[in-house]
This record gives structure tokens, sequence and C-alpha cells, in this order.
């Protein structure tokens, strides 16, 4: 049996992984541009496909049938072959956005909910959000136009451009591709102060696991979800589907960990010399990962040592350095990346590596912190950037550990993720 995920840009998708979990049979990428859709659709043998971004509305002419989740949603998600070679086309993500309400626990009928965007996916959000009959929601679009009565429907579409006349929404859901890799670190909206209101913000990106919307949402203590679990869940549908089967839900639980597992960054902060590079290798090969270092980065990139890049272009300059490499790796998923001392000296860092990263700060006695060839410690001093730093590990990192031998941290530090 051949099944696979059909949309434009598939690189980075976690579907293969997924439905390995979930049933034995061959799982591919299918990546189409527009012009190539129709002849795929007509003459590719797959058994049955999932369907995403951009193509979850323009596959319904294809599909002779439609579930009737599809129909209420107007999408499809999910096409299975009947045996007259025609398609038929089902909608999971019905199945996967409810389970992530009912995980995430948000009641749409307490107040008014705001949808990002018109596509598929908002199509198949709204119709969860009627079925669960919320109080009101409102679809903010580029193209949208404010009709005349709008405030007299419990549904209707506006523009993004009023969207500060809703600023008194509980419920925000993202299902625009604005802020998901590689565009890491943009959100859709500007301003999300303006939404004194809101209690949940829902981002259906997952990757990042923490989209620039979801940091916004979480500084100010409103509850926030990606779109694993929906990811999950509808994969979940869609196997029992493929194989004309029954699977647990709790699957999709195990799964979702599993994956969480596998592609999140584990970042090490620490101060000069506290061993992050050799630990952070260590780690690397005992997991299989891939290991990098903001510093080999640096360096790479310009051409010299990073104590040259101090002497030349002085700190400010290398800080700005810093921060651009730390995002061109924080943006990719399942790395050890070992990070340069005064990363904390920036707190934009935070929210860099916060999208897809879990912190480690590696803490390492002073007394044995070597100075040479580290232009900050020989400068300034080891206790004077202990005083400095200190708070910012501590409150960065979800995980301290002690340092004592490099192949016995990095035991520690696997043993406290695990």
């Amino acid at each position: 049996m051949n099944f696979g995920l059909l949309g434009e840009r598939l690189t980075h998708s976690f579907s293969p992984l997924i439905h390995a979990e979930l049933g034995d049979y061959e799982y591919c990428l299918y990546e189409k541009k527009p012009h190539e859709l129709d002849s795929f659709l007509k003459h590719a043998g797959f058994d049955g496909l999932n369907v995403t971004i951009p193509y979850k509305k323009t596959i319904v002419p294809y599909c002779r049938e439609l579930s009737q989740t599809a129909k209420l949603s107007g999408s499809v998600n999910t096409v299975t072959r009947l045996k007259d070679g025609s398609l038929c086309g089902d909608n999971t993500d019905f199945f996967g956005f409810s389970y992530l309400l009912e995980k995430t626990g948000i009641n749409p009928a307490d107040g008014k909910s705001i949808i990002l965007g018109s596509g598929g996916s908002s199509q198949t959000a709204q119709s969860v959000l009627e079925k669960m009959k919320a109080k009101e929601i409102v679809v903010l679009s580029r193209s949208g136009t404010r009709s005349e009565n709008a405030e007299r429907s419990l549904k209707y579409i506006d523009n993004y451009n009023n969207i500060e006349k809703h600023r008194d929404a509980q419920i925000i859901i993202n299902t625009t591709p604005v802020g998901m890799y590689p565009n890491n670190g943009i959100s859709p909206i500007s301003d999300f102060g303006i939404f004194q209101n809101c209690r949940a913000v829902i981002d259906l990106i997952y990757n990042p696991s923490r989209t620039e919307l979801m940091q916004q949402a979480h500084e100010r203590g409103v509850l926030c979800r990606n779109g694993l679990t929906m990811l999950v869940a509808q994969a979940k549908k869609s196997a029992e589907i493929f194989t004309n089967s029954t699977i647990a839900d709790e699957k999709i639980e195990e799964i979702i960990s599993k994956i969480i597992k596998m592609t999140r960054n584990i970042v090490l902060i620490g101060m000069p010399g506290s061993g992050k590079t050799s630990i952070g290798k260590a780690l690397a090969k005992k997991t299989g990962r891939k290991f990098a270092d903001t510093d080999d980065l640096i360096a790479e990139t310009r051409g010299i040592s990073i104590p040259e890049i101090f002497v030349r272009d002085g700190e400010e300059i290398f800080r700005k350095l810093e921060n651009e490499a730390l995002k061109t790796l924080c943006k990719e998923s399942g790395l050890i990346i070992a990070t340069g001392g005064g990363i904390v000296k920036r707190i934009e860092n935070l929210r860099v590596i916060r999208q897809n990263g879990i912190i480690v700060f590696l803490d390492r006695d002073i007394s044995l912190l070597p100075v040479a060839g580290r232009p900050l410690s020989e400068k300034q001093g080891i206790n004077a950037l202990v005083l400095e730093r200190m708070p910012a590990y501590k409150s960065w990192s979800e995980y301290q550990i002690k340092v004592h031998g490099v192949e016995e941290t990095a035991e520690d530090v696997l043993k406290s993720l695990s």
C-alpha cells in the first residue's frame, strides 16, 4: 500500500515520522507545484494521501465522493482511491482540531473567537467552532470585506486592517503559515497587547514548536498551544481510513511525546570554559544528533577567530553576529547546540532559543574555569562575569547540571531530559 503527503513545500514535515508509528505501510512526501497537481492526481499510483498547504480546497473538485466532514468544512486533507480509481475526499483535520480543543480545555461558547486566515484549515476550524456552539466567530483575511450587518451574525469575515475592532476576542486561532519554518520569528499580529481579554491562543503551525505568536501570548500569561496535537490526531484518523482499522486515542499522546523528544533542540548555556562544546559533542555522539556551535558558525562565516573578532570589531558587533548565528541554528530541529558564554546578554536570544529548544545550564566550579584565549574572561575577570551572568543562566534554563567530567555530565543531561 502506497500512501503519502501532498503539498507544495514538505522538506521538514513530521508526517513520515508520525505515520511510521501508526501503521506498517509506505508513506512518501509528494512535493508538487500547482501546475503539476492535475497530472499527479490523475496518473500517480497512490492508494491514499494526506493533503496540506496550499491544496486542501484545490483538491475538492477532483474527489468523486466527499465525506460529511469534508462537505461541512469545504476542504479535504485526506484522500483515498476507490475501487474504480476515482478519489474519495475526507477531512480528518476536523477530528484533529476537535481533539486539540478538547485536550486544551477551551470552550468557544464562552466568548468571541477570531480565526486568522481563510484557507482550508480556517474552514475546518470554523466548522468545529460552529459545532461547539461558539458564541461568535470572526474570520480575519487579507481580502476580507466587512459587511454592514456583520455584527448581527455569529460568524462573519473581516479584514486584517480591522483587527483592533476585535480586541475583545477571548480565543485567537492562527491558520495562516505566517511564522512557519523557515520564516521563524514572525507573527501575524503586530501588537498582541491589544487583546486584554484573550485567554487562549492556538497556532496550527508546529514547526517551530513555539511560534512568535505563541511567545507573545506566553509573555502575557495566555494559554497557548501549537498544531502538533492536531497534526498527530488527524494522522491517526487518516491511518484508520487508510488501513480500515481502529487505533486507540492513547497512541496520539504517545506519538506527540516521541516527536517532541526527537525534534527539540538541546541548547547548552554556561560560563566560558564550562565545557559546552566538549559535552555537546559527547551528547551528539550518544544520541546520534548533529552538533552545532554558535562560535564555530560565527568564525566560519567571518573567516577569522572569535578573539580576532573582538579585537577588530568589538563586542557589540560580535553580539549581533552571535544573534544571527543563533537564529540560523535554532530554527532547525533535533540539534545539540553549544552557545557562547555571553549568549544571555541579549534577552532577544531567549525567544530565539525557545522556538524549538530546551535550555540546559552547565554549571562548572568557578575555580576550574579557564581564562586564556577568552577575551572577556581575560578583560573583566571570571568573578565579574559570574556576577553579571549567573542570574540569567539560572532563569533561562529548564535544567541545571553540575559539570564533573565530560562523559559523566553528558549522561546526567540525558537522564534529566528522559
